[in-house]
């Protein structure tokens, strides 16, 4: 039986019992765990190691979990991201998507939730991986999909985080026809649920922000539906 750990897991929460308890039972199912447990530590071994995934809590010491999320979203565009925290805020749980987390759970959780999520987030990395395999031409932009980079025809760039990157390929591959706010959600984001459809509304405001160059360019929001791109073509 192979030894090797299905992924690496860099786990911050500074609650000893519980983080003692988790980090054990993610051990027991075969994954690779550093903990700690306060932010700006996190951040230091963030900067030196090749992780996985992040596990974070909302509540830290020194750094927060949010500010902690946007300097690893500055290195890494990719990574899954999920958030643990204690709070049941509507408002929190959605600038957490806002601010580049995959998902989050509420505390307290069970471990079997936990695993569920991060399998999840497993299956859509490689998905991910399989989707990035070719650039896109739409209008008068190239998404290069495998470097997260959108070229526009002048030569200038913008790079992507891999959610816009997958969420533009997504609705390329289907252009001109009507996807279903459901379907992107479980495509994209692996699962439909109300704050991952606000955060999915951020990100199509983004891409539109994006190709706003290309007036030909349309990402229409068919009301109680979803949404259909177009370039005119």
């Amino acid at each position: 039986m192979s030894s090797t750990p299905k992924a690496h897991i860099l786990y911050v929460e500074d609650d000893e019992v519980l983080s003692f308890v988790t980090r054990d039972n993610l051990e027991m199912n075969k994954y690779a765990v550093t903990h700690c447990g306060e932010g700006e530590e996190a951040l230091r071994i963030f900067k030196k190691g090749e992780f996985d995934l992040c596990i974070l809590d909302v509540m830290l010491p020194k750094m927060d979990g949010f500010a902690l999320a946007e300097e690893i979203r500055k290195r890494n565009q990719s990574i899954p991201i999920l958030f643990l925290t204690a709070k049941s805020m509507k408002e929190d749980k959605i600038h957490g998507l806002q601010l580049g987390a995959d998902d989050y759970i509420t505390k307290p959780f069970s471990i079997e939730e936990l695993i569920l999520k991060i399998e999840v987030f497993l299956r859509r990395k490689t998905l991910s991986m399989e989707v990035s395999a070719d650039d896109y031409i739409l209008g008068e932009y190239t998404l290069e999909s495998k470097n997260l980079r959108l070229k526009y025809q002048d030569g200038a760039a913008r790079d992507l985080t891999q959610k816009e990157s997958d969420l533009l390929a997504y609705l390329i591959q289907n252009k001109n026809n009507i996807l279903k706010r459901e379907d992107i959600l479980e495509r994209v984001w692996g699962e439909n649920d109300y704050f991952m459809g606000r955060s999915m509304d951020v990100f199509i405001s983004r891409l539109r922000k994006y190709l706003k160059e290309d007036l030909s360019i349309k990402i229409e929001n068919i009301h109680g539906v979803g949404f259909r791109l177009s370039d005119g073509k």
